[in-house]
């Protein structure tokens, strides 16, 4: 019984080391880019044999492809093999309530199209979504069935568990059973994920936090968010609130009570830390010290630009982000604070170095404070990473 069991095992064997190789080799050119068939050998461990028989099957099935060749050494040149760019595509939206931005973005995570649209006049989300893909793929070029992933940030708390949004003052359109519908209407698995985790997304790829897996980006813009990396990877807690730092009680603020009973009230408005540091409360503040502008980032440069003059300003603003950074250090101990957002981007170094000694005077944690370094949309750009992932798991 045992000798026949080992035989009807073997074939499959062969089967299932030529599916680890093809991982190993596509994991590889997609991570790296451009290599050689010796140059895969030698990192993934595979003979030349087996790399050429390897690099043979992802060519046959339409997923890698010869992009110019390697000179040196004797004999003709190395072939250089990529990954065909065309092999899969992804969308990443950021949805607000007065815009919504989509990018259509390659295998590689080169974007190929960006569109906006305006969402007012639409209660129901599922058309709006729909329509703002259709509009992006069709700038791309690309068909809706070769998209392979597609991530939407939201802000807002998003259920881990059913991956709708469980409530958000800015979208009181997206509520449950909206990540079932657009699913069904797009055909495809959709990821809703909070904008502020996207944003963390991008900075540990492209940004300050390039490579780090423990740090905390604090979005401080029209709303106020946190996002907490650990161990390289996103804690979104149990119910999908880690995170949700504006409602954190503040001594002689107002405490965030009822804040479900107005869902299209603005979030300054539901006391906590929000109601300190959101934009509508900075450029209030603003206003009281004389330097009144259209934003609150506008409000904060013109402060750095008075020299001397916006110094009681700006040790204000970092106060009051301090009372958050402080409690989140003395619990998590995270090292590297990033700032982002409208008013993190505004403050630059002179925020970021007040921040720092706010919080060493009123904790015993001393984090290194930086604004955030991703170009262009940070949002977006998280949800085609994030998209991206999903894709090149599905090639694999």
């Amino acid at each position: 019984m045992t000798v026949g069991y080992s035989v009807e095992r073997r074939p499959g064997v062969p089967r299932l080391l030529r599916e680890i190789n093809d991982r190993a080799a596509l994991e590889l050119l997609l991570a790296t880019g451009p290599m050689t068939r010796g140059q895969i050998g030698d990192l993934t461990g595979l003979s030349k044999v087996t790399a050429s028989q390897t690099l043979a099957r992802l060519e046959e099935r339409g997923l890698v492809e010869v992009v110019g060749a390697q000179a040196g050494g004797r004999g003709p040149n190395a072939a250089l093999y990529s990954v065909i760019a065309s092999s899969a595509f992804v969308a990443g939206l950021e949805v607000g309530p007065d815009l919504i931005s989509t990018a259509v973005a390659d295998i590689h995570g080169r974007t190929v199209a960006e569109v906006t649209l305006d969402p007012n006049g639409h209660d129901d989300p599922v058309p709006v979504v729909h329509d703002a893909i259709v509009k992006a793929c069709r700038s791309a070029k690309v068909s809706l069935g070769k998209l392979r992933g597609v991530v939407i940030g939201t802000p807002g708390v998003v259920d881990p568990r059913s991956g709708d949004v469980r409530f958000s003052f800015d979208l009181p359109g997206w509520h449950e059973g909206i990540h079932e519908a657009l699913a069904g209407d797009l055909k495809r698995e959709v990821t809703i994920e909070n904008d502020v985790n996207l944003a963390a997304i991008a900075e540990r790829a492209d940004g300050a936090a390039k490579g780090l897996d423990d740090f905390v980006l604090l979005w401080a813009s029209r709303g106020l968010g946190l996002a907490v990396v650990l161990g390289g990877k996103l804690h979104r807690g149990r119910s999908g609130s880690a995170g949700e730092i504006g409602y954190l009680p503040v001594p002689g603020v107002p405490l965030p009570e009822d804040i479900r009973t107005e869902p299209g009230r603005l979030p300054s408005l539901a006391g906590g830390l929000q109601s300190l540091v959101s934009a509508e409360a900075v450029a209030e503040l603003a206003q009281g010290y004389g330097f009144a502008a259209e934003s609150a980032g506008e409000c904060v440069r013109v402060a750095i630009e008075a020299g001397e003059a916006g110094e009681p300003l700006l040790d204000e603003i970092a106060h009051r982000l301090a009372l958050g950074v402080a409690a989140v250090c003395v619990i998590l101990d995270p090292g590297l604070v990033v700032l982002a957002g409208e008013i993190g981007h505004a403050g630059g170094a002179a925020l970021n170095e007040r921040v720092e000694e706010a919080v060493a005077r009123i904790c015993p944690v001393r984090p290194q404070v930086v604004t955030s370094t991703v170009i262009g949309n940070p949002v977006l750009r998280g949800a085609v990473l994030a998209a991206l992932e999903q894709a090149r798991e599905e090639l694999i």
